[in-house]
This record gives structure tokens, sequence and C-alpha cells, in this order.
């Protein structure tokens, strides 16, 4: 779990999202092993993304924020950087069902990727944002993540 921003990272403002989106990682079964709060910079972004994908081997890396329009939104371009694959499916469902809340959400530019057995998945900065986003693949993570690691069949029902 992993929160972008400058204004977080220097003690300005409180994160808000980062613990809601590991509060509800944890309801939902799943063990939040690391969280960071960064400043938005795509290297120290893309140097945590390569470690905690390399070294500490993490199945699902969630970032929160960064993710606008705004010079400093630098999230997606960080996360490609990291990336190896893409899964372009996610964000795209993630957009397409926020666009029915808000027709701001065209305006996301998250992206969801896969380094290694690791998949990260870039969120809205907004703590509701995160949490409308998560229904619409917190159900489906498990199945992917179970594919990456060759442990499932295959994905018809």
């Amino acid at each position: 779990m992993i929160t972008l921003s400058d204004r977080g990272a220097c003690g300005e403002r409180e994160d808000k999202s980062g613990p809601a989106i590991a509060g509800r990682l944890r309801d939902a079964g799943y063990e939040v092993v690391e969280t960071l709060l960064l400043a938005d910079e795509a290297e120290p972004l893309r140097r945590q993304l390569v470690r905690l994908c390399d070294q500490r081997r993490l199945d699902l890396i969630l970032t929160t924020g960064g993710t606008g329009f705004a010079p400093r939104d630098v999230t997606p371009e960080a996360t490609l950087a990291a990336a190896q694959r893409s899964a372009p499916g996610i964000s795209e469902a993630i957009r397409a069902a926020s666009l029915k809340i808000t027709p701001r959400a065209m305006l996301s530019r998250g992206v969801s990727v896969i380094r290694g057995k690791t998949i990260i998945i870039n969120l809205p900065g907004s703590p509701r944002a995160c949490q409308e986003s998560m229904d619409v693949f917190l159900d489906t993570i498990p199945h992917a993540m179970e594919l990456l690691r060759g442990t499932a069949g295959d994905c018809a029902r």
C-alpha cells in the first residue's frame, strides 16, 4: 500500500486513503505487510515498486494518489517504468464503473500492471474513490494472483 502525496509526505495533511485501503484489504482477508507515504516523485516510487516486487515478492500493491492531470501527478509513469507487462482491463473496469458515478472519472490516468508475480494497481487519491474502485476488482484479484503463481486453471466458468 503506497500513498503518493506531497502534503501528506511532509506532514501537512493526514493520509486517509492509505489507511482506508489497508483496512479494506485486511477486512477482505489480505495481510498488509508494508505501507508507505511518499511525495509525488516518479523515481522514488519506481524504486519502491521494484523493491516490493523483486525483493518482498508481494502478490498485490495498491497505490493511491498522483493519477490526475496535475503536473506532479506522476504515479502512472512511475508504475509503467516499473512494469514488465500491462494489465489494462483492471483500470479500464475501474474507469467504466467510476464514470457511472462521476464524469470526472475520465480524468483518471491510473494504470494496472504486472511485475514478476505482483499486480500493481493505481487508485485515485480520495478515500471514497478508492473504496469505489476496490469494489470493482477486489473479488476478481485472487484469481489473477493464482494465475500469476501458476496455481489456477483457466478463466472459464
